[in-house]
């Protein structure tokens, strides 16, 4: 796992994470937490884009199943699914991913996403394949 830290501590979080503003709280292969603003992250009725929390919750996810993977292997996002259950307009929102399993060539997170009350804004799920590392 700490390689995994290094390494994301050296390349960030990705392009896209980085623009939307998620960082992480908690970082295991079991269980990882993460963080987004609200602002910055709205569509044009004022509330938090359903697109980001799907973000927020394959970023969570899929560094979860990478540090799971090891070294020597890498994750890929292959499933991401999302159900939106109320809206967020402020503050942040905050990601939980789960395993559900951890297997030698899937890994499948429940990504739960809260706002700053505690309220479930949005369930998510993702599958990775784990894959050999490509060499280079």
């Amino acid at each position: 796992m700490t390689d995994f830290i290094d390494q994301v501590s050296v390349w960030g979080l990705g392009e896209l994470a980085e623009t939307m503003g998620v960082e992480l709280v908690e970082v295991s292969a079991d269980r990882l937490v993460g963080r987004m603003p609200v602002a910055g992250n709205r569509q044009p009725f004022g509330l938090l884009h359903g697109g980001a929390s799907v973000v927020l919750a394959e970023t969570l996810g899929s560094i979860a199943a990478n540090i799971h993977a090891g070294p020597e292997r890498v994750a890929v996002g292959i499933e991401v699914s999302a159900t939106h259950h109320r809206s967020a307009t402020s503050g942040h929102v905050t990601g939980t991913a789960t395993a559900i399993s951890l297997g030698r060539t899937l890994a499948t997170y429940e990504i739960v996403i809260v706002d700053d009350q505690e309220r479930r804004t949005c369930s998510a799920r993702l599958t990775c394949l784990l894959r050999d590392r490509p060499s280079g």
